[in-house]
């Protein structure tokens, strides 16, 4: 998901999308202690996208 994809999401719809990005998020840093965890880029890339969205919640919250 990039910046502009969350920008056109709804306050409620970008919190469900976080809900979901930490949800993965657990689940790969169990895979990675597990030693199951295959495509290592993903995490980075789940951490990303979720400071992308805390960072466009913000700047919703701020222009209201």
């Amino acid at each position: 998901m990039n910046a502009s994809e969350a920008r056109d999401l709804t306050a409620d719809e970008l919190k469900d999308r976080l809900l979901q990005l930490k949800r993965e998020q657990f689940n790969l840093r169990f895979q990675k202690a597990s030693g199951q965890l295959e495509k290592t880029t993903r995490i980075g890339e789940v951490r990303k996208d979720i400071a992308r969205i805390k960072t466009i919640l913000g700047e919703k919250t701020r222009a209201n």
